[in-house]
This record gives C-alpha cells, sequence and structure tokens, in this order.
C-alpha cells in the first residue's frame, strides 16, 4: 500500500517556489502566511487587506447573503478554499486551491467541510494593491478554463468593477462598473449591485 509522504513546512522561505504541489501537501503546511497554489506552483496571497479593501468585501457580503437568503446557493467570503480540480478529487491529484475574496456555489455536492470542490458558479476578486497583471490574468484564464460561470473584478481605489460571464467557454467582458453605476449578474436573476452602495 502506498502511503502519501509529506514535510511539514512552517515558513514560507521553507518552500521551493520551482516545485509542484499538491493539495495534500497545502493541508500539511503550518504556516502564518495565506497562499495558493495554480497548477501545483504557490502564490502567496497579499497580505495587504486594507481598510478599503475589507470595506468593500463586508459590503459585498452583506448584499449577496440578503439576495441568496432564500435560496439554494450559498455566498462565501476567504479564506474559504476552492479546489478546481481536472480528473481526480484526491487530495493528492488536485495542484490548484485558491482563495477568492468572494465566491457563489449552487451544487451542494461541490461543499466539504474543506470549503468547494469544483468551480463556483461566480466568483469576485478584490484586487489589492500588490496584485499583479499577471495574477490576475492568471486568475481569470484558470476561472475561465474551470467554467466559473461569472467573474467580477474590483478595483476599489478606482471605485470600477469590470464585469464576464461564460459564453461557449470563453469570458465574455460585459462592461466596466464605475461608482454611480448598477451591475447587474449575468447568471443570477434580479441580482443587481448599486455601486454607490459598495464604494
Amino acid at each position: 500500500m502506498y502511503i502519501y509522504k509529506m514535510k511539514v513546512i512552517t515558513k514560507l522561505c521553507d518552500l521551493n517556489f520551482s516545485q509542484k504541489y499538491t493539495y495534500a501537501d497545502y493541508l500539511n503546511w503550518k504556516l502564518m502566511e495565506r497562499l495558493e497554489l495554480i497548477k501545483g506552483k504557490v502564490f502567496p496571497i497579499e497580505a495587504n487587506f486594507n481598510m478599503l479593501h475589507q470595506k468593500v468585501s463586508w459590503k459585498l457580503s452583506g448584499i449577496l447573503f440578503y439576495y441568496f437568503k432564500n435560496q439554494s446557493c450559498s455566498a462565501f467570503a476567504a479564506p474559504f478554499d476552492v479546489r478546481l480540480i481536472k480528473k481526480s478529487k484526491a487530495d493528492q491529484k488536485v495542484t490548484t486551491v485558491v482563495q477568492p475574496d468572494i465566491c457563489v456555489v449552487c451544487d451542494d455536492t461541490k461543499l466539504d467541510e474543506k470549503g468547494c470542490i469544483g468551480a463556483p458558479d461566480f466568483i469576485i476578486e478584490i484586487v489589492s494593491p500588490g496584485n499583479s497583471k499577471i495574477e490576475l490574468k492568471t486568475k481569470m484564464n484558470l476561472y475561465e478554463e474551470n467554467g466559473v460561470l461569472e467573474y467580477w473584478v474590483i478595483h476599489p481605489l478606482e471605485c470600477s468593477v469590470q464585469q464576464f460571464y461564460l459564453d461557449n467557454n470563453k469570458y465574455k467582458f460585459v462592461a466596466t462598473f464605475f461608482n454611480d453605476d448598477v451591475i447587474k449578474s449575468k447568471i443570477f436573476k434580479g441580482l443587481s449591485v448599486n455601486l454607490s452602495e459598495v464604494f
């Protein structure tokens, strides 16, 4: 019988950033820092969750709570592990685990005690000062290829939101909305957000 052996990691500097890891490794790490795995590669999460980031996240979470409270979908805010899978759900085979700022899952079979296994229906990422364009592009490609139906990228400093939805397995850009606009979900009927209530 094969036993999956893992080394306990307690410091970020002990990780080999050129090595590929799995969710089984990730579960064994005892780190103070938050990080994500994207196709086996380690991506530290920008720790600068400033007041504006938290304010936007809190207000959006409240709006989504009221919209979904009598529906079968559930909304979650980070930290919340989302394991994106290709073939196997086994921890040793999963190489991508992300922590979106906010996500909505409508299929309860995707939820377990560890978080979400499979693509959420809706993801919102709130850009922090440390987020790079490469990181944002990587995440967008990842969500697209895994079938996340709707994706919003929020830029708190610019008071703007970019909206995308999946159309024939490719993201279609809807528009960029600003602080006095109303953004309407493409996949959830009746879900609209007045951005003046968010920024």
